[in-house]
């Protein structure tokens, strides 16, 4: 069985489309490395955000469904997406840094041993930001080059996904004996779970939490996290696994960035298990990447109808030099 290789990307809601891509561009210096369109609501931005070069499991993609109300956290959900930085010391800079731009932090604290900087966005959006100081396991991204932070500062890929469950023997069944997890170690209420190469590349974190009301979808929550596989052969191996198991599934979904295979962990978990290729350079180059609406080929005949329907966003980063900071 071809283990998953660690975390591919995570997608969430945002209210806005722009606040979303100033937030991380500017504040959080992560590169925009593709403006695109939900598939399946074509009148909806999908905005991904990754290392220098769009790497599998560096990426943050963001919807932004016309209309949706506010999420409300809660249990059952992907409570929180971390994201990984070098060493300790950037977490003082990180600091510093969001006291500087009024972003909301807890200050650093420490978790299965690695020092770790908890935040939000405008959406009350849930990150951390985790030290690689003492990590092995799954290599991480590049920075961004020409972005805002000094690289030896700068987020370099995803970090612990953090699950909030009610039911913490069934996910753990779950993430065991479907997903091949290890759990490695229990913090409280905690349990920390790893697969394939581990480390903070390859890392779930559940939270056993009975008492929060039932999470709610919408912006400034989690839609999915998906985890790496290596190509379609490894991908459609997933697929008679999940069919073996009777767990219902979506079967091979072309998104042609990447290729994808859905199922629901619980009611309101989504789970995706999405290949490493081709990536995001292949229809726009290195210098530019994020700046045009991309469209993937089967979508380039609605091109009039698509730009209609979503606003346009300035995204051209390539004439601008950010400072850094």
């Amino acid at each position: 069985m071809n283990v998953l290789k660690g975390i591919h990307h995570v997608t969430a809601i945002t209210s806005s489309a722009e606040k979303i891509y100033q937030f991380f561009t500017t504040v959080l210096g992560v590169r925009l490395v593709k403006k695109t369109v939900n598939q399946d609501d074509i009148q909806t931005y999908h905005l991904f955000f990754a290392d220098d070069v769009g790497s599998p499991g560096t990426d943050m993609t963001f919807f932004d469904f016309p209309g949706i109300p506010k999420g409300v956290h809660g249990t059952n959900e992907i409570s929180k997406t971390s994201f990984r930085v070098p060493n300790d010391k950037a977490l003082d800079y990180w600091v510093k840094r969001f006291d500087r731009l009024n972003v909301k932090h807890t200050g650093i604290t420490e978790q299965f041993g690695k020092k770790t900087l908890s935040f939000v966005d405008f959406d009350d959006q849930a990150y951390q930001l985790i030290s690689d100081e003492k990590n092995q396991g799954v290599p991480a991204g590049i920075p961004w080059q020409k972005g805002p932070i000094p690289l030896e500062y700068a987020i370099t890929g995803l970090g612990p996904i953090f699950v909030r469950v009610g039911d913490i023997d069934y996910f753990k069944e779950m993430m065991e004996k479907v997903f091949l997890f290890t759990m490695m170690d229990q913090e409280g209420a905690y349990h920390l779970f790893e697969v394939g190469e581990g480390g903070n590349g390859a890392q779930v974190i559940v939270e056993y939490n009975a008492k929060l009301p039932q999470a709610r979808q919408g912006y400034g929550t989690v839609h999915h996290v998906a985890f790496r596989v290596e190509d379609r052969a490894a991908l459609d191996e997933w697929t008679k696994r999940l069919q073996a198991l009777r767990l219902p599934n979506s079967g091979y979904v072309e998104r042609y960035y990447f290729g994808s295979l859905y199922t629901k962990v619980t009611p309101q978990i989504l789970f995706e298990i999405a290949t490493d290729g081709p990536g995001f350079m292949g229809d726009e180059p290195y210098e530019t990447l994020g700046e045009k609406l991309s469209l993937p080929p089967f979508f380039e005949a609605k091109r009039e109808e698509i730009e209609n329907l979503v606003r346009p966003i300035d995204t051209v980063r390539s004439t601008k030099e950010f400072v850094k900071e």
